[in-house]
């Protein structure tokens, strides 16, 4: 299959396409510094500056599938004013550019895979968040929100599209799971805030493998969350790589410490979801880590 991915440099990008590389798929990704990316075997590179049409569009009239991952990391800075506005101009921009593209090709794709994220969902809640639930009324929500509408055109051009609203995903290699084990390196881990809040987390061997069965199922389409089914406590993962890290579980990170820190990105980690996949497993994906304990297993070892 000849695949588009947008955001395919980010962390989920580059799992995803080396997996599809592996697969035999032919690969085109769009990024902003071709030149930064163009030895990468066995994949083509082309410039793209996520907001307007180019040269690049012509692609579009030669792929059968379209993946949207694009968007500004959304954990890596404090939001300012300035930071929020790039955040979500980042996301709508590329699907935008990317449904006008396609409308414009004169060949168009079978299917469109949109990111989101669960940040849709109301946050500090118990109730068990599926993809039926509605959306909350904060910051992050208003992102996916937008997010996903940026591409929603292409469903009255009868393109099969499937939103992803993806959770926590749990890599070694970059993404949350660093920041929670940096404070146990230096023996200070423990709780951040009362530890209640519910983190609904994806192994990121799952979070690939959930999006390519998503790919290939052709009776896939709407909304999917990828989180594993059982979600748990911040404090229940924290003693877990307490464990697995042989360092002490002792010392809370008080909330309003993180506030003044963090300000309003503070919730990233402060607030907590109920987040399940129903659709997911509805569809017959069946999971590799469905517990907390296998995927840190797997992932710290």
């Amino acid at each position: 299959m000849n695949i588009m991915i947008s955001g395919g440099t980010g962390m989920i990008g580059k799992q995803l396409v080396a997996r599809l590389h592996e697969s035999g798929h032919e690969l085109l990704i769009l990024t902003r510094n071709g030149q930064k990316n163009n030895n990468y075997p066995g994949v083509k590179f082309i410039e793209w500056d996520g907001v307007s049409l180019g040269s690049w569009s012509e692609y579009v009239n030669d792929v059968e599938a379209i993946i949207n991952l694009a968007g500004e990391n959304i954990g890596s800075k404090r939001w300012t004013n300035k930071r929020k506005n790039l955040i979500i101009e980042s996301r709508i921009n590329a699907g935008k550019i990317l449904t006008e593209a396609i409308t414009k090709a004169k060949k168009h794709p079978e299917v469109f895979i949109q990111a989101s994220a669960i940040g849709f969902y109301k946050k500090n809640s118990l109730e068990m968040m599926d993809e039926q639930r509605s959306s909350g009324d904060d910051f992050l929500a208003d992102i996916c929100l937008k997010w996903e509408a940026s591409s929603k055109d292409l469903e009255l051009m009868g393109i099969r599209r499937v939103v992803i609203r993806t959770g926590v995903v749990l890599s070694k290699e970059e993404g949350a799971l660093n920041r929670m084990l940096l404070p146990f390196y230096f023996f200070i881990g423990g709780p951040i805030g009362n530890g209640k809040q519910m983190v609904s987390w994806i192994h990121q061997s799952d979070e690939i493998s959930a999006i390519l069965f998503l790919l290939e199922n052709k009776k896939a389409n709407g909304v999917y969350n990828l989180t594993a089914p059982y979600p748990i406590s911040n404090a229940t993962i924290g003693k877990q790589l307490a464990k697995i890290t042989n360092r002490p579980y002792w010392i809370p990170v008080p909330a309003i410490i993180l506030r003044i820190l963090l300000g309003e990105m503070s919730s990233l980690v402060l607030d907590g979801q109920t987040v399940i996949p129903n659709k997911l497993n509805e569809a017959g994906y069946r999971f590799n880590y469905e517990n907390i304990e296998d995927a840190l297993s797997n992932i710290m070892t």
